[in-house]
């Protein structure tokens, strides 16, 4: 049995006090709005109850934020892309940003397992004056249980239509960009990480967010870079999934004070 899942959320801002509706087909919910920085940003965890993501599934997830609204989105644990049939299995994640909105998408991590035939999108668009904290953490198998990933597909896009595109394929049996130091390098997870602003960052602002992620990735396997002064994307590379969101949220702790003068508050369910 496979599952056809959507989950549309608009989120308002009105009389100062950010609201969320939701409209779900399938097993996608939302757990209860939260406001840990007061009425004009929500929090909200994304729920997927059956746990994994097998072939034939498909879920979709459509995110409008109005005028001014800020919506702070995670996950309660990762996604995960389980063995296939011989089906594929799909994930899509749709935003649309009115002017002025600012979103924070922040899911954890997703693991691939071998075997898998998966496709992983990300895309989002942003009206006048609106801007985007968000990040990608992919785990490739299970090293700790001596899973490899060594079969399967995994594909993943991030697009940020006339701005921003990024599509990459791995095959399970792709040694050399598995292995290659010109890709994976034998590492088995990665993180991509990006500030977007509708309009052009100024240049003081665009290297204060850069060097907040350079100064902040200690890891060999990492690097920052700025383009068009619309888009700060940060990538990393590790052996597991720990150190990546450790290095995302201390980034986006620096971004968010830097770029909207926000203190690192962080969702609830990361506490759990």
């Amino acid at each position: 049995m496979s599952w056809h899942a959507r989950l549309a959320l608009t989120v308002r801002l009105d009389d100062g006090r950010c609201t969320v509706h939701a409209q779900h087909e399938g097993p996608l919910r939302v757990l209860k709005t939260l406001y840990p920085e007061g009425d004009a940003i929500a929090h909200q965890v994304i729920v997927h109850p059956p746990g994994g993501i097998v072939g034939g599934d498909r879920l979709q997830v459509g995110l409008a934020l109005q005028p001014g609204a800020h919506a702070v989105l995670t996950t309660p644990g990762a996604t995960r892309f389980y063995r296939s049939d011989g089906r594929d299995a799909a994930q899509a994640v749709e935003a649309h940003l009115g002017a002025g909105a600012r979103l924070e998408w922040l899911p954890l991590e997703t693991i691939v397992h071998s075997g898998c035939v998966a496709d992983n999108k990300i895309e989002f668009e942003l009206d006048d004056g609106a801007e985007m904290i968000g990040w990608d953490v992919i785990a490739l198998g299970l090293p700790a249980a001596a899973e490899r990933f060594t079969a399967g597909r995994f594909t993943q896009q991030l697009h940020w239509p006339g701005h921003w595109l990024e599509r990459g394929a791995i095959n399970g049996g792709d040694t050399r960009l598995l292995q290659s130091p010109l890709g994976l390098g034998g590492h088995s997870a990665w993180l991509t990480m990006w500030f977007a602003a509708a309009q052009p960052l100024h240049t003081t602002r665009a290297n204060a967010l850069l060097e907040a992620a350079r100064e902040s990735a200690t890891m060999q396997a990492a690097g920052a870079t700025c383009l068009q002064q619309r888009l700060v994307v940060l990538r990393a590379l590790a052996d597991r999934t720990e150190p990546l969101i450790a290095l995302a949220q201390a980034v986006r702790a620096h971004w968010r004070m830097q770029a909207w003068s926000l203190p690192d508050t962080r969702p609830r369910v990361w506490r759990t």
